[in-house]
């Protein structure tokens, strides 16, 4: 009997070993990495630079209290703030970047009520947890907090219809990762940037899937031209170190004053020598066109291999999904059984997250094996 509590359904295997796409189980059987521990390592296992970085401030000094001054937590900032009139408060994780972002508002509209979307996922803390628009996630836990609202995804008509002054924000995803890889329309992402904009909410981007490459771009939400409030990151910031980071427009900074909020951990500067090394390579604009291209590359692969097989292919650069008819479990299984990983989002979504550093011989090689899954077996017919 494990020692550890039973909060995830495991796969059995064990991984110990990692470069780039490359993973080695603890039988030494390697698979193509394309979950990146859940859009974490975007830029592959153990990358060369990122390694180099950690390592030199690992003989340096590992943390310090947020009661110092951190050059470094400085640098990052500034780098991910780039031109844009930002601030940013670092943290440990995706969760905590979301809580920071709800307190954010609240506390600087004066306001309670936040509207979220159905199929959402924010988090697993009382508030983010609440903040998701998914029932299997609040089970179980009695009484969430109050003032939260789910509304359709994509229905500009429905918020229309529900925000009002007393909206303290709206909080999306650009695509939603966990719901069923489901991308927001333009239309959909201007109309509710401009809705927030008339009632005085704040518009909070949960970038910590979408961000830091994902999907060819810095921030998903640049693909629609808009400017949030507030744009929450984690995962791939830190490309496998705990990181995450709540990036607000500067008039919000007063609201976050001393003693307001804080993390003991947040900006430590391990994970700044990692976020720091990451965002040096992955906000290159050529890095992000070669990002672009192999997701369409890969999409075209799929599209000509399964895509009159299943229900639908959908996403953005290399954060995909197939939507399948039956289980999509069983397709992950058998995956494994040919050495690829794969992950679900939803029942039946195969969820598709490759590093960001993939080769198309790599994603060529994925899309045959999922092909052989997929039409030999049978299980994504229609």
């Amino acid at each position: 009997m494990s020692d550890l509590f039973p909060t995830y359904a495991k796969f059995p295997i064990e991984i110990v070993e990692g470069r780039g796409t490359v993973v080695k189980d603890a039988n030494g059987k390697e698979y193509l990495d394309f979950t990146s521990g859940i859009a974490v390592c975007n830029l592959g296992h153990c990358h060369e630079t990122v390694l180099a970085a950690v390592q030199k401030q690992l003989g340096q000094i590992w943390h310090t209290s947020n009661l110092f001054e951190s050059s470094i937590q400085e640098q990052v900032a500034t780098k991910l703030t780039a031109d844009a009139d930002r601030v940013v408060f670092f943290c440990n994780s995706g969760a905590e970047a979301n809580e920071a972002a709800l307190k954010l508002a609240k506390k600087h509209t004066g306001c309670d009520e936040i509207i979220t979307f159905q199929q959402s996922f924010h988090g697993r803390t009382i508030a983010t947890m609440t903040a998701t628009g998914q029932g299997k996630i609040h089970d179980g836990f009695g009484a969430l907090l109050p003032g939260f609202t789910y509304l359709p995804y994509n229905d500009l008509e429905a918020l229309e219809n529900t925000i009002s002054a007393k909206t303290a924000a709206v909080m999306l995803e650009v695509i939603q990762g966990e719901g069923g890889v489901l991308p927001a329309t333009t239309a959909f992402l201007v109309g509710a940037s401009e809705l927030c904009q008339k009632h005085g909410a704040l518009l909070i981007i949960d970038e910590v899937q979408t961000g830091i490459g994902r999907t060819g771009k810095r921030f998903a939400f640049e693909h629609a031209g808009i400017e949030p409030d507030i744009f929450t990151l984690a995962k791939g910031l830190g490309n496998g170190l705990p990181v995450g980071a709540m990036v607000g427009k500067s008039e919000l900074a007063a609201t976050f004053g001393p003693g307001v909020h804080g993390s003991t951990f947040g900006g430590n500067k391990i994970a700044m020598a990692a976020a720091d090394a990451v965002i040096d390579i992955v906000f290159d604009e050529a890095f992000l066109v070669d990002v672009t291209e192999k997701g369409a590359y890969f999409q075209q692969l799929l599209t000509e291999k399964v895509a009159a097989n299943v229900v639908e292919i959908r996403g953005e650069g290399l954060m995909l999904g197939i939507a399948l008819e039956s289980e999509a479990g069983e397709v992950v299984k058998a995956l494994q059984e040919l050495g690829l990983l794969t992950l679900t989002a939803g029942p039946n979504v195969l969820r598709i997250l490759p590093p960001l550093t993939v080769t198309k011989e790599e994603l060529k090689c994925a899309a045959n094996l999922i092909e052989s899954v997929l039409i030999k077996q049978e299980v994504g017919m229609k």
